[in-house]
């Protein structure tokens, strides 16, 4: 958050729905599991439901123990009748070892910190105040590991477990107008923008861009007398749109005919302070338009937004491929395009064997592009942008022969 004058402008978010307090409580749960079995002839109490309830409250109650003091007793008698007798279950944990127990959660707590600062384009230096939020922020481990990272110890002024709750009720008091005094510009959580040739998300606005918003791009027709494009407007963090959340369809009718790359249709992203978000399409041409309104984040909880945020940070090196591939194979159509064209005009000027040569040529190439092999489809692509000089170096060759031999008669 930037705050000024009352106005709070969010630079970035991020985090992890999956993580939280109770991972934690589960850390201690499978140690105090494997204290009684080791005690016990490897007794397993998984099975035993009310067993594991009384351990996950011993567990809470230990770890809340430890934030304030550096060792705590867990005793919990009768934890199981055995046909021998009950059995007890009675420890002392340390505080070291609960942060032995927990050091991976508590290294991934940070990871969200790290993307957050990324996305806004900061460093740990550039943050004046780090709040902490969550009663699982009071344990001492996280707090040194914080302040470690952003070289300032944490702010004790506010209630980790109320401020998410005070925010939310200023926020409410701002929508309905009881509070005057406070601004807040939010940020778009996830990408926005449409699916292009080959499946192609392309983004108009990015992740974590302020609110409100405006974003423009003229795009054109990918075949010839096309007479109307279809507007698939997405949003997610994914290269492919087959693999982001579908916002709305939409089509831009009444395109006259002309050859492909001619048109020019403009696509307008509009999206207003309450993340409202207003698509346009106008042909430049006949100043036809269309519009649609839609909620971007509508049927997605928080959960949602994280998982894909992650996913799109987990197959960034696959979905990386595959976009190449697919503008590839969109570069390879357009060189496939004008060279079909140059050669149904003026291939009759080409020698007998240049031509056989270069249709063979652009036949395998074409069958190439295929493959869902990016070596294979980048070779394809630079063969194509050989042959297609070679068709122009033939034209321009055999023009000047036939020019030069008119001349000479």
């Amino acid at each position: 958050l930037e705050l000024d004058d009352g106005v709070f402008r969010v630079r970035s978010t991020s985090g992890d729905t999956f993580l939280g307090g109770e991972d934690f409580d589960n850390a201690i749960v499978e140690y105090l599991l494997q204290t009684f079995a080791e005690a016990n002839a490897g007794l397993d109490l998984r099975g035993d439901r009310m067993a594991l309830q009384r351990l996950k409250e011993a567990a809470e109650r230990a770890k809340i123990e430890l934030s304030s003091g550096f060792s705590t007793e867990i005793n919990l008698p009768f934890i199981h009748a055995a046909s021998d007798g009950p059995r007890h279950l009675q420890t002392v944990l340390e505080r070291d070892q609960l942060e032995s127990l927990v050091e991976p959660l508590v290294q991934a707590s940070l990871e969200p910190c790290k993307r957050a600062l990324s996305d806004a384009q900061l460093v740990p230096e550039d943050i004046d105040v780090v709040i902490l939020v969550g009663g699982q922020t009071r344990m001492p481990r996280i707090q040194t590991l914080v302040a470690e990272m952003f070289g300032k110890e944490a702010s004790r002024s506010v209630n980790p477990d109320e401020v998410v709750a005070v925010g939310a009720a200023i926020q409410g008091g701002v929508l309905t107008g009881e509070v005057q005094e406070v601004l807040l510009l939010d940020v778009t959580p996830l990408s926005l923008g449409v699916e292009t040739a080959g499946g192609v998300f392309t983004r108009l606005i990015p992740r974590n861009t302020p609110l409100p918003a405006r974003a423009t791009e003229i795009f054109s027709t990918t075949i010839d007398n096309q007479p109307f494009v279809n507007v698939h407007v997405l949003q997610g963090e994914r290269e492919m749109s087959a693999d982001n959340k579908s916002l709305a369809n939409f089509e831009l009718t009444g395109i006259p005919p002309a050859p492909r790359g001619v048109p020019k249709l403009e696509v307008a992203f509009d999206i207003d302070a309450d993340g409202v978000l207003a698509v346009h399409a106008r042909d430049h041409g006949t100043g036809r338009n269309t519009k649609i309104t839609v909620t971007p984040t509508t049927g997605l909880s928080e959960q949602d937004i994280e998982r894909l945020v992650a996913e799109g940070e987990e197959m960034a090196g696959n979905d990386q491929v595959r976009r190449l591939i697919a503008d590839a194979r969109n570069k390879a159509d357009g060189l496939l395009y004008s060279s079909g064209k140059a050669m149904e005009e003026f291939g009759a000027l080409l020698p007998d064997d240049e031509r056989e040569f270069l249709i063979t040529e652009l036949a395998d190439c074409q069958a190439q592009l295929e493959s869902e092999d990016l070596d294979l489809v980048q070779d394809a692509v630079a063969r194509l942008e050989v042959s297609a000089q070679r068709i122009g170096e033939a034209i321009y060759a055999a023009a000047d022969s036939s020019g030069g031999s008119e001349g000479g008669g």
